[in-house]
């Protein structure tokens, strides 16, 4: 009797779509979250450490282009440096991507849950906390297309407060100073910038771009992947990076240099400056809703990197290889993330992002390094790809991540390593001792097909 072939993802997103998910990710409200620390970094000039940040990331947003381009499935870094480099370097990159991705949506999640709890302080942290997770989590478990509508809701809702903070921010200014005040040099240099301050704010903003290359785990329910994964990188970095810098301009304009009473809360004081406590509340609930977009791309992302090592036998098949057979999503691994999420509950936001950026920027630094093993690949084989885009781009884009790598705090390092110091454990433990390749995944984005019995 034969058995029905094995559920496949659904290629159902196209450019817009898979670009909105990349744009949720990165979280446009961002900038505002962190403004007062980037502001304080680089003496007021928090508009040119985002351009600076952006200049840095398109190199590497290139490199993700390419390789998503020549590997059109799921699995995002680690997909690219096992076919790229080796099986082995591969896993260990995929081990600390996960970081990146398994860890992402609890920080959204807690950072959701602790603005929730700032505005009601007579709701614990743990009920918000479980509601976001409880509301992704179904959302994700019913199809992409189902998280792909919510997701445009709250993107059009959380660029509308964006909008509206960035014209009342200009109103507030030309009031106080005429149409002049509005084309300031003062945002991106001024008496108190320097250098080694705009490099600091710039490693800092680095991070609002963390949610370019989570698009290419949609590569396999993507439309003609070949071509659009690769403008949807670049368009995701560009059109994160043009909305950083728009309102960071708007905000610097409304409170020049980088001293606040208190850093972290700096949009909230500039938001009721601009539009009073109406608008202060608004703008908290935008910020909610920027935490909940976010979240759903980011569960969607990390459960299809567990697909893919799943898929591929790294990762135990019969749980993180599975797709629901109706909804033909990885329901075990967005449950996961979602259990996951729940250490939300004990963890502060500074522990639990230390981890994302150790893993992000190890991820960033190989798929670049990936690129210039292919043109060396293509080159034995009698190829003659261009210099400048294998070789010299990609180059630069590696130099940039190892060095916003060597500048995490030491905690961010200490538990990355020890993260490292597991998988490679855990890989000596796959390859017996290293005497066998871990399993290699396919080449096609095909299931091999059942047997008959």
């Amino acid at each position: 009797m034969d058995h029905l072939p094995a559920p496949q993802l659904a290629r159902e997103l196209n450019l817009r779509s898979v670009v909105l998910f990349g744009v949720a990710l990165m979280t446009p409200m961002i900038v505002l979250g962190t403004f007062g620390v980037v502001a304080g970094d680089t003496g007021g000039a928090v508009p040119t450490a985002y351009l600076l940040a952006l200049a840095a990331m398109l190199f590497t947003a290139h490199s993700y282009g390419k390789m998503a381009a020549a590997h059109p499935v799921a699995g995002s870094a680690y997909t690219y440096v096992r076919r790229a480099i080796d099986s082995r370097v591969g896993f260990l990159v995929g081990w600390a991507t996960l970081l990146d991705y398994f860890f992402l949506p609890m920080v959204i999640w807690l950072i959701g849950g602790a603005y929730l709890q700032a505005q009601f302080p007579g709701v614990p942290l743990w009920v918000w906390i479980i509601g976001f997770i409880g509301v992704t989590t179904g959302l994700n478990l019913r199809g992409i297309k189902t998280a792909e509508r919510a997701n445009d809701l709250l993107m059009i809702f959380q660029l509308l407060v964006i909008g509206i903070f960035v014209l009342l921010s200009l109103r507030h200014v030309f009031h106080l100073g005429g149409a002049g005040a509005l084309a300031s040099t003062a945002p991106f240099a001024n008496n108190a910038t320097t250098l080694a301050g705009i490099s600091a704010g710039a490693a800092l903003a680095a991070y609002s771009f963390l949610g370019f290359d989570a698009v290419t785990t949609l590569t396999e329910e993507t439309v003609d992947p070949k071509r659009t994964m690769p403008r949807a990188i670049m368009l995701t970095a560009l059109i994160g990076g043009a909305v950083f810098v728009t309102v960071a301009y708007a905000t610097q304009l409304v409170h020049p240099g980088g001293d606040f009473d208190d850093p972290n809360s700096a949009a909230f004081e500039i938001a009721k400056t601009i539009g009073g406590d109406v608008f202060s509340s608004v703008f908290l609930a935008g910020l909610v809703v920027a935490q909940f977009a976010s979240g759903i791309a980011a569960q969607a992302s990390a459960s299809r990197l567990l697909y893919a090592m799943g898929r591929d036998s790294v990762l135990p098949r019969r749980i993180f290889g599975y797709l629901h057979p109706r909804y033909r999503t990885p329901a075990l691994n967005i449950l996961l993330t979602g259990v996951v999420g729940l250490i939300a509950v004990r963890m502060d936001v500074a522990t639990s992002t230390s981890f994302i950026n150790f893993g992000a920027f190890t991820a960033f630094t190989f798929v670049n390094v990936s690129v210039i093993a292919t043109y060396l690949r293509r080159r034995r084989a009698g190829e003659r790809p261009h210099r400048l885009t294998h070789v010299v781009a990609p180059a630069i884009g590696a130099a940039v991540d190892v060095w916003l790598l060597a500048h995490l705090d030491g905690k961010a390092l200490t538990l990355g390593v020890i993260w490292l110091a597991l998988g490679i454990g855990y890989l000596a433990y796959l390859t017996k001792g290293f005497r066998v390749a871990p399993p290699v995944m396919a080449f096609t984005e095909e299931e091999p097909a059942a047997k008959t019995g």
